[in-house]
């Protein structure tokens, strides 16, 4: 299981890599937030309150990609733009989490996030989960790269979340922080290029 040493210097090396990134990645991620106000016509930036390490909610970054009105999971990509579906697709509306990495709300690798109703929700040794930050990549992220594609070939998108992905998922998330390393960091941030 991770110690809180682990902890500490997963947290570094968090710190040392967004400072090495974030001055390659502002202007990128500047010139996406105005094509995707333009292209939304809306702030580029959407802002959501997810569950994180112990619980604590905080607010995630993303450059918008879907068009205003009501969206429901497995119906997602008929909501986003042009641009937000290449966004999507290619993981690049995820850049401004740099950000909440730099904050110290999220890691470059952990569970992702989720929207209140699923990690806080946690019982038992399931809970182990969040004694870690929430990731931009992680096991499940790789595994479900493809989600929202997964969840627009269901009857019940919703359910099927609920009952086989999510469930997958706190298995996957589990095992990464009771078998956490270092070195499972690195190879999961490898295969995430």
């Amino acid at each position: 299981m991770i110690s809180e040493k682990q902890l500490r210097i997963k947290r570094l090396f968090d710190l040392t890599l967004v400072v090495m990134l974030l001055p390659l990645l502002l202007l990128p991620i500047i010139v996406l937030i105005v094509a995707a106000s333009i292209d939304t016509k809306n702030f580029g930036v959407f802002t959501q309150l997810r569950v994180g390490q112990n619980g604590k909610l905080f607010k995630i970054y993303k450059i918008r990609t879907l068009k205003d009105g009501v969206h429901r999971l497995g119906h997602l990509e008929k909501s986003a733009t042009p641009l937000g579906k290449y966004l999507r697709k290619t993981k690049l509306d995820e850049l401004p989490q740099l950000f909440n990495v730099l904050k110290g709300d999220m890691s470059f690798v952990g569970p992702r996030p989720d929207i209140q109703g699923f990690a806080d929700m946690l019982e038992g040794k399931d809970q182990i989960i969040l004694k870690v930050k929430p990731g931009i990549t992680g096991e499940a992220t790789i595994k479900y790269r493809d989600e929202e594609l997964v969840l627009e070939r269901q009857n019940d998108p919703e359910d099927y979340n609920r009952t086989i992905i999510w469930v997958d998922k706190v298995k996957i998330n589990r095992n990464y922080v009771e078998n956490y390393s270092f070195y499972l960091d690195l190879r999961l941030i490898l295969k995430s290029l």
